[in-house]
């Protein structure tokens, strides 16, 4: 493990003297946390918002990088990163078990929806999912719709890697419903929003409801939600090969009172921590 220059803090305690806080936050200026952060955590406001308080509240100097779930895990375990906040568990969970991060703790409680073209009046969405609360028999009903009646409808997925693909790849799973070549699955742009891309196409898409709640709206509608296998969790964790000084007070930030505060004034996310 790579250990970087002391941090010049007394304690894990967050309160600090505010003459201490601004020398410590000059000092991380030459040296910030670096935070990872999925895409739609960061499209929510979520991150940024954890972010900002813990500057506010340590002096510390957080820069904070987007990438999908995918590769951030794969930065945070070459040390490229030194915390992650994380949405895609069962990836999370085979780097913890290889020992390959660390002090990973649950931070906040989200989920999925499916949006797509709002229902008017007594007409329904193309597909029909409006209402609908079994995720894989609406995904089913889907893909139904779209082979009886082609070019009625498509769906675009996020094709990137992050958590939210992560998730949409296991309710098609679930669905029984392998999606890939079919004419009516397109593939977003992956230097774009997921829910700005799908309400310019008018299409169906699996999205974080944080993230929609920031970015979503008319003229789409989240047309199916409700359905535990749509649950996202998201954690903190830090990477095994660095060893940043603030990199144990921002967990422990996160997971206590200030930072669960924080999570749960975000719109979409419930706090998690014990």
């Amino acid at each position: 493990m790579v250990q970087r220059r002391p941090l010049l803090l007394a304690s894990l305690g967050l309160s600090l003297a505010p003459l201490a806080a601004r020398a410590q936050q000059r000092r991380s200026l030459h040296d910030p946390l670096r935070l990872g952060a999925d895409l739609a955590l960061f499209d929510a406001g979520l991150a940024r918002a954890l972010q900002q308080a813990f500057g506010r509240d340590t002096g510390v100097a957080v820069q904070i990088e987007q990438r999908p779930a995918l590769p951030l895990l794969e930065a945070l375990e070459r040390g490229e990163i030194d915390a992650a906040l994380c949405n895609a568990p069962e990836a999370e969970s085979r780097l913890f078990a290889q020992g390959l991060v660390h002090d990973r703790q649950p931070i906040a409680q989200g989920d999925f929806v499916i949006v797509g073209p709002a229902p008017r009046g007594k007409v329904p969405d193309p597909a029909g999912l409006a209402g609908r609360r079994d995720v894989a028999a609406a995904l089913a009903r889907l893909r139904n719709v779209a082979l009886a009646a082609p070019g009625t409808l498509r769906f675009l997925s996020a094709n990137d890697g992050s958590g939210t693909h992560a998730a949409e790849q296991v309710l098609w799973r679930a669905a029984g419903v392998v999606p890939q070549q079919a004419p009516w699955y397109a593939m977003a742009d992956p230097k774009q929003s997921l829910a700005a891309q799908a309400r310019a196409q008018s299409s169906y898409a699996l999205v974080e409801r944080g993230a929609w709640l920031a970015q979503g709206g008319a003229p789409l509608a989240v047309l199916v939600e409700g359905d535990a296998r749509m649950a996202e969790r998201v954690h903190v964790m830090r990477s095994f090969r660095v060893n940043h000084p603030a990199g144990k007070m921002f967990v422990a930030w996160i997971a206590g009172s200030r930072g669960q505060r924080v999570v749960g004034a975000q719109r979409g996310y419930r706090p998690l921590a014990a």
